[in-house]
Order: C-alpha cells, then sequence, then structure tokens
C-alpha cells in the first residue's frame, strides 16, 4: 500500500486517521446524509463518544497482551499519518480505529438501516484506511472489526445504551438531510 503515497486514496486514509475532527466522522456524515456533530447532533455524538471509549475498554487488554509492533517500526517506507512516539508503546493488533469505525458503522447501521450499506461500507474503509496508511497490518483490521462485532452485540444488555440509542434514532430521525462539501473526497 505504501505505492499509494501522494494518490486520492492516501488522502483519504489521513482523513479516516481523524476520528473525531472532521475525518472519519465527516465519512459517516456523507454516509448518512445528514451531519453529525455536538452542535447538529448531540445526542448521537454522545453516543458514538461513548461507543469509542468502550472500543478502548475492549481492545487494550488484546492490544497489551499480544503486544504486536506496528508495520512501520523499523521500516522508513512511508506512512500516511506523522511518525510519533506512540507507535513505539501502541500496540498493533487489534486495531482501535478498526473498531471504532466498524462500531460506528453497526450503531448508526441500527438508527438508519435505509443506510446501512453505505454507513458499514463507511466503517469498513476506515479500517482499510489503516492498512492503506501502513500502520496496521490486515490481521489487526480484521481482529478489531471482530471484536467490534462483539462488543455491540453486548452493548445492547446494557439500559444506558439503550436510552442513548434510542435518543440517537429520535434525534437522527428530524436531523435535516444535508450533503457536507467534502463528500467529495470518498466518491
Amino acid at each position: 500500500t505504501r505505492a499509494l503515497d501522494g494518490s486520492a486514496r492516501w488522502k483519504v486514509a489521513q482523513l479516516d486517521n481523524d476520528l473525531w475532527t472532521g475525518g472519519a466522522m465527516n465519512r459517516f456524515s456523507c454516509a448518512l446524509g445528514r451531519e453529525i456533530g455536538a452542535a447538529t447532533t448531540p445526542a448521537t455524538q454522545r453516543l458514538l463518544r461513548r461507543v469509542e471509549l468502550d472500543t478502548r475498554t475492549v481492545g487494550t487488554p488484546p492490544k497489551d497482551f499480544y503486544n504486536r509492533k506496528r508495520p512501520p517500526l523499523g521500516d522508513a517506507r512511508p506512512i500516511c499519518v506523522p511518525r510519533e512516539t506512540w507507535m513505539e508503546t501502541n500496540a498493533s493488533y487489534p486495531s482501535g480505529h478498526s473498531m471504532a469505525g466498524w462500531s460506528w458503522g453497526l450503531v448508526l447501521a441500527e438508527i438508519q438501516p435505509a443506510k446501512a450499506s453505505a454507513l458499514m461500507v463507511a466503517g469498513r474503509e476506515i479500517g482499510q484506511s489503516r492498512i492503506v496508511c501502513g500502520v496496521h497490518f490486515a490481521s489487526d483490521v480484521a481482529a478489531g472489526r471482530a471484536l467490534a462485532s462483539a462488543m455491540v452485540a453486548r452493548l445492547h444488555a446494557d439500559p444506558q445504551f439503550m436510552a442513548d440509542l434510542e435518543a440517537a434514532k429520535a434525534e437522527l430521525a428530524s436531523a435535516p438531510a444535508t450533503t457536507p462539501k467534502s463528500c467529495a473526497a470518498y466518491r
């Protein structure tokens, strides 16, 4: 994937790296046709924030146990995110970004079933972007998706999650349809 350096897909992978401030969240806004954000959809934003924090809780024990080194360590080829010291201490397996993206896709698809295909593609592509960027192996991404699926299934037994899910459903049902200008990057 390092040969993709400078390509349109590389640039999308760079956007997907940023889960919150315009990147991955924007991809989901494009898939939904509604802008997700603290100002526009606060209940939905809170739900997704909670789910992302849950992915950290679920993903950290296997990261610590397997302690798999990331692909760019000892490899000078380009990666699409800045090389930083956290890459040396934050294990590669499973991919946290993949967990977050897949979880968000599952949750948002439940909220807006008519958009399920586009939302699941968005969730899948956020994980794929980690491979494109050169910061995860494919098995890291697959493991992240598997853990995310199990976690979201388990969250359905949590009354607070279910209340938050219902609040987000009501909010998105009345949110105005919009297509952010930046959606062109994902076509």
